[in-house]
């Protein structure tokens, strides 16, 4: 077939090995439907390429669990050997994909190729992500195609393409069907109508290719069926049972392994390969598409496809070369289950130490569906090893309800130390799920059955879950005593991990309460768990440090420490505890002054495709908080859904943030009322917890709405000095915190002088609304001179648009796309999405197209990132 309007997609791809040979490395991202011509595309560009680089090929298999790693073993088998390490059950993730990267550079300059994406394990999408993340420092290419058309909301294919989509690194290839023009080209037969075909097929290259080869000259057959099992019946049945069983098999089928099932009889395959559905690539043979795979299979009758399994699985433990998955995967196709029980436990723990947490769900849930009643124990182990991959898939009610499920069989099987270890364990995706006051009661139920078995592991971190629930919930003597009781017993138990993240449960609840000694308590944490592989421990320690120092307002400490935590998690692709820091750093930056860099954090964060709970609420506090501020749109919807994610929880920790930000924004808005209402919401729960910093800022915003408050002495003492009415010492102290905003704040309520600066302040942040209420209130007072704000030279105040959003609308002026604004600022493409919706809004137009008309009319137009005005009146 001929490879027609593929030139630009080629060019991309020659491009990427150009700056191969300069030494920088890059990923490709291809994709396309199913038949479009992508391994076409790859195999034309390789063509040029042999001889200079090598280039080698990986592919995914479509099982129904996918074997970790595949294609990087594929490659590493034509590396000579050199990943035949991988994957390895005693490595983990970090250490596998590290070990990779190193032998990809010493590999020297190479071009990999790794087809069919889609169907790829959990483990090889985390390896291309943090390949992606570091490749440029590698002179290895990497291409990798997918089908864009297969992938639904949960795919996990998803994930990888969101992360990658910030790289500076990745280039994308995206195919498109052909034209009909190009459809002619191919037929350049006179009984073809070009239009019916490209109407018929699409535009599909396979589909014009497969009808051309079929000779049908009269009507076009409606689906590349019809034609596969045309060729098919040409075949007789011998034939046609190696055509069958090497469909079974894969894409691809080992010689060894389809004359081990069909015989050594050549004429056979050769006959399969005459009517062009498979082809020989060496020792392997090759269906011509998946699409003919897949058509075989379902012309295969159920019982005997069961049965072609069942062969195809003795035939792979006779060679003993095939992996757990993959012998998973064709016993339960055979509907064997005692070779399910077998090898999908071995699989699913295979997966799980190279970080493919989805691919062990699926295995440990294909066990279960094998494992009946008359089996408790072996269910119930499976039943908690799937509850711990649930998890850390953040599928916290699974992994809810498949505890409770390990718990209700323990109890059964009378076996007291298991109900209790499973009943803590229970306490955590609880938690993350809202459900706080049930997680207490299953902690301290867990804690009740393990002390009446003695000293032990399980009652270890049992004793730990319960001083990090007392911690969450900012009780901090409860937290401490339970921390250190569990301290004691890890200590004599000999657990090594239940002990670092005990002393990271005490340190935090002091930290949080100002109690700086709670760091000797974290210090040890990150000691104990860097010295024996925790990252994890390290990583959520650095987030309790600096959440901790940003819930104390001590914004300074805590970005450094959360930038540390960030590179950290980065590094070791740590998602989860790296998007909770990401949020928390979004907070430090909107209280610093720094509402630009606030929002475009807080935006990345919650554009993330798996997102936690709380790192959720706490971005969109961050971002309705800044669009408060300015008087950017958009406010209510934010906090609106932070407040109902929160509640859930009903702990202070999660409340009163969302309600000091919905107390605010309703302040702003002219609505004093509904602020009193949001300050006194959770002021019940903030005194009874002695938060001074939550109860500060709850009676601030009372006394502000009209409500006669004592506040207490205790209160965090910025507070009680603007309370207190002592404007210059609280506009000091806010000072000493890097708090701009609260600086001028306290500042708006001295003297004329002071006012004055207040404003300045105001302005230059971009606070719109205080600027304006500030001002109203001056003349009201009869002050003269008031100044009227930024003038045209600084800020685009008729637009009422942001410095960002300046910005945006330049480079929209410019005629940049999306994509390539994102690039040229280094931030995503969702997040420009986001910034151009709202600029669009702003100047009252519905397309990108419209902005260009602005020239023409009496509005401002955008320059260099400024507003200039004609003669429409001064702006104030």
């Amino acid at each position: 077939m001929q490879l027609l309007e593929r030139q630009a997609s080629l060019e991309v791809l020659q491009q990427s090995a150009r700056d191969l040979r300069a030494g920088q490395g890059r990923v490709v991202l291809v994709s396309g439907e199913a038949g479009l011509g992508k391994t076409s595309l790859l195999e034309s560009f390789a063509s040029t390429h042999r001889g200079q680089e090598r280039v080698l090929w990986g592919r995914c298999d479509p099982l129904f669990t996918p074997s970790p790693l595949a294609p990087f073993q594929e490659i590493a088998a034509q590396m000579g050997g050199r990943l035949s390490a991988l994957p390895d059950d005693q490595a983990g993730s970090t250490v596998v994909f590290s070990r990779l990267l190193q032998e990809l550079h010493r590999a020297g300059p190479a071009i990999y190729v790794i087809e069919d994406l889609h169907w790829a394990d959990e483990a090889t999408l985390d390896a291309i992500k943090f390949l992606g993340r570091r490749i440029q420092a590698v002179e290895a290419l990497l291409i990798v195609s997918y089908r864009d058309d297969e992938l639904d909301q949960n795919h996990s294919l998803r994930n990888l393409l969101a992360v990658l989509a910030t790289c500076r690194t990745v280039r994308r290839v995206p195919l498109a069907p052909l034209s009909v023009e190009s459809v002619r080209q191919l037929i350049q037969q006179e009984r073809f109508d070009p239009e019916i075909v490209h109407r018929k097929t699409g535009g599909n290259p396979f589909l014009v290719t497969e009808l051309l080869v079929s000779g049908e000259a009269d009507r076009v057959p409606p689906t590349v069926r019809d034609i596969v099992l045309q060729r098919a019946a040409r075949l007789p049945k011998a034939a046609r049972n190696v055509l069958e069983v090497a469909a079974v098999i894969g894409p691809r089928s080992d010689a060894r392994l389809l004359r081990r099932i069909v015989g050594d009889d050549a004429d056979l395959t050769d006959a399969c390969m005459g009517v062009g559905l498979l082809r020989a690539e060496g020792e392997t043979l090759v269906l011509r598409h998946e699409l003919t795979r897949q058509a075989v299979l379902e012309s295969i009758a159920p019982p005997r496809r069961a049965v072609l399994h069942s062969q195809v699985l003795e035939a792979l433990l006779e060679l003993g070369t095939a992996s757990a998955s993959l012998l998973a995967h064709h016993a339960e196709a055979a509907g064997d289950a005692e070779a399910v029980r077998t090898h999908a436990p071995i699989a699913a723990k295979l997966a799980r130490s190279v970080g493919s947490h989805r691919e062990a769900a699926d295995q440990l849930a294909r066990a279960l569906r094998y494992t009946g009643s008359n089996r408790p124990e072996e269910r119930a182990n499976l039943l908690e090893a799937l509850a711990e991959e649930c998890a850390l898939l953040d599928r916290q009610g699974d992994a809810a309800d498949t505890r409770r499920q390990a718990v209700h069989l323990w109890r059964e099987l009378d076996n007291p130390r298991k109900e209790g270890s499973n009943l803590a364990a229970l306490a955590w995706p609880l938690v993350r799920s809202g459900l706080n006051a049930e997680a207490d009661v299953c902690s301290l139920r867990a804690i009740a059955i393990l002390e009446r078995l003695g000293p032990s592991r399980e009652l270890a971190a049992a004793l730990r879950m319960q001083a990090h629930l007392r911690m969450l919930d900012r009780d901090k003597d409860s937290a401490m005593a339970w921390g250190r009781k569990a301290i004691a017993m890890a200590e004599a138990v000999g657990d090594l991990e239940t002990l670092a993240s005990a002393h990271l449960a005490v340190g935090a609840a002091m930290l949080v309460t100002d109690d700086l000694r709670g760091r000797t308590y974290l210090n040890r944490c990150i000691s104990l768990a860097r010295e024996h592989g925790f990252d994890g421990l390290v990583a959520l320690a650095y987030l309790n440090i600096g959440s901790s120092y940003g819930e104390q307002y001590r914004f300074t400490e805590a970005e450094r420490i959360l930038k540390v935590g960030m590179a950290y998690a980065f590094e070791r692709d740590l998602d989860h505890a790296l998007h909770y820091i990401q949020a928390w750093l979004a907070l430090t930056y909107l209280y610093q002054g720094r509402w630009t860099d606030a929002a475009d954090l807080a935006l990345e964060v919650l554009q993330a495709p798996e997102l936690a709970v709380v790192s959720r609420i706490m971005a969109l506090v961050a971002l309705g908080r800044v669009r408060a501020r300015r008087g950017d749109p958009g406010v209510w919807p934010a906090l609106d859904e932070a407040l109902d994610l929160a509640q859930r929880t009903g702990t202070l920790q999660r409340l009163a943030p969302v309600r000091a930000a919905r107390a605010e924004a309703a302040w702003l808005g002219g609505s004093p009322e509904r602020a009193r209402t949001e300050a006194e919401a959770v002021w019940d729960l903030a005194l009874a917890h002695r938060h001074p910093w939550h109860v500060g800022e709850f009676a601030f915003w009372r006394r502000r709405a009209g409500s006669e408050v004592r506040s207490p002495s205790w209160i965090a003492r910025p507070f009680l000095l603007e309370l207190d009415g002592d404007w210059q010492d609280a506009a000091t102290a806010w000072a000493e915190r890097a708090c701009p905003y609260e600086r001028a704040r306290s500042l708006a309520e001295g003297d004329e002088v002071a006012c004055r600066e207040a404003l300045t302040l105001f302005d230059r942040l971009g606070a719109s609304p205080a600027a304006a209420a500030l001002r109203q209130r001056l003349r009201s007072e009869g002050i003269g001179r008031v100044p009227r704000g930024p003038r045209a030279a600084t800020r685009s105040n008729l637009l009422g648009l942001t410095p960002r959003q300046a910005e945006i609308l330049l480079l929209l002026r410019e005629g940049l796309t999306n994509a390539a604004i994102a690039r040229r600022l280094h931030i995503s493409t969702k997040t420009v999405d986001h910034h151009v919706s709202a600029v669009l809004a702003k100047l009252g137009v519905s397309s990108r197209l419209e902005v260009a008309k602005l020239e023409a009319s009496p509005q401002p137009t955008i320059l260099g990132g400024v507003a200039k005005y004609g003669d429409i009146g001064r702006p104030e």
